[in-house]
């Protein structure tokens, strides 16, 4: 009987967690912060021995690989970050990405100029994020999405929460969410195994 109960209690969550395909469907841009949602918020700062500052952080490579997913079905992405940093510089070119960096966070400044570019409206963009500088964009876009240890003024009022922590799997978690509620990440899959099969 307790068996039987936390499978019915899964279910549900499950079903809660799962996005609904019309919702997905309409998404022509996703926006992700960088620091707390492609990593876990920690920065690794030091110096060389010759006094040169080392800035490093971590990287989920499998969230990578769910950001070229979703740009493979049509689906645009771009990195939104408050915080100026070479190592997110690195891994956005390694990807690449459209990425922005900003200082004092103005991040709606450079989406507005992105969907103006465009010509998208709110309803079609979606954002994965974590904390207050992501705010002002959060409020706007048409799906909105947390990583599980979002504060709690993203939190509240997030669409969907990843089940993962931000660096920890949440992006590459929301990615498959979304293709798979736009019936595309079976078919996606296939194509991507397929190209590798191939001979070079």
């Amino acid at each position: 009987m307790t068996r039987a109960r936390r499978t019915l209690s899964e279910a549900v969550v499950h079903a809660a967690h799962t996005l609904p395909g019309d919702v997905a469907r309409r998404i022509r841009l996703a926006v992700f912060d960088v620091d707390g949602v492609l990593t876990d918020g920690g920065v690794y700062l030091g110096q060389t021995a010759s006094g040169e500052d080392v800035e490093l952080k971590r990287f989920d490579i499998q969230d990578g690989l769910g950001l070229k997913l979703l740009e493979s079905a049509g689906v645009g992405v771009v990195l939104i970050s408050g915080r100026v940093s070479p190592a997110t510089s690195v891994r956005a070119e390694e990807l690449g990405l459209e990425m922005y960096q900003d200082r004092g966070a103005h991040k709606l400044d450079h989406l507005a100029r992105i969907m103006e570019r465009d010509s998208l409206e709110w309803h079609e963009v979606s954002m994965l994020a974590d904390d207050l500088p992501d705010l002002a964009v959060f409020r706007r876009v048409g799906l909105k999405a947390a990583v599980a240890n979002a504060r709690p003024e993203i939190a509240d009022i997030a669409d969907w929460t990843a089940r993962a922590r931000g660096g920890h799997g949440a992006v590459r978690e929301f990615c498959e969410g979304l293709l798979r509620a736009r019936g595309e990440w079976d078919g996606l899959v296939e194509r991507y195994v397929a190209a590798r099969e191939q001979p070079r």
